[in-house]
């Protein structure tokens, strides 16, 4: 089980560098759009859209690296507070809700994806950035790899679950 859960969140490490380099190359794009703007008084629309079609594998792809480091936000008040026994039985009920979420925007999200790839969906404005089929992509993309990280989470509940609050601490 643990190879199992160390090869899924392997995959979201992975993919977690995507989204810190999306970040890295939107600093980048909007100081070199605010440079082309004042000193050049040039203002490719591409760029900005490009600015913000990069904040879609941050936020998406974010989101599962984010819960994968504990980044997310928790009423750690209540829950620091319980038994090992008691974590683990909410961590199995949280992984399960999380996949169940995941794989179901996932599954609306794909429709919206299919549908912008046969309109052959680009941007409305001239000179703006053609396929937006693969900026959409990054929905079910990104709840998808929400939904493995619930996995990982649930196995490693249930894992300590199974411990029966045994010394091991919850990773």
């Amino acid at each position: 089980m643990l190879i199992l859960i160390e090869r899924m969140e392997r995959c979201i490490e992975w993919l977690g560098w995507l989204a810190k380099a999306s970040l890295f190359a939107v600093v980048l794009l909007v100081a070199a759009n605010v440079l082309l703007r004042y000193f050049f008084s040039v203002s490719p629309v591409s760029l900005q859209e490009l600015e913000w079609h990069l904040i879609s594998p941050i936020a998406l792809i974010g989101i599962s690296y984010a819960l994968k480091h504990r980044a997310d936000v928790r009423v750690d008040v209540l829950y620091e507070r319980f038994s090992l026994q008691t974590k683990a039985f909410i961590d199995v009920l949280s992984g399960m809700l999380t996949v169940a979420i995941g794989l179901y925007i996932a599954w609306l999200a794909w429709a919206y994806v299919i549908q912008s790839y046969a309109f052959g969906e680009g941007s409305p404005d001239p000179g703006g950035l053609s396929h937006r089929y693969l900026l959409k992509a990054f929905l079910p993309l990104g709840f998808a790899l929400l939904a493995l990280q619930g996995v990982a989470d649930t196995l490693r509940g249930l894992k300590a679950w199974l411990l029966k609050g045994g010394k091991e601490e919850l990773a």
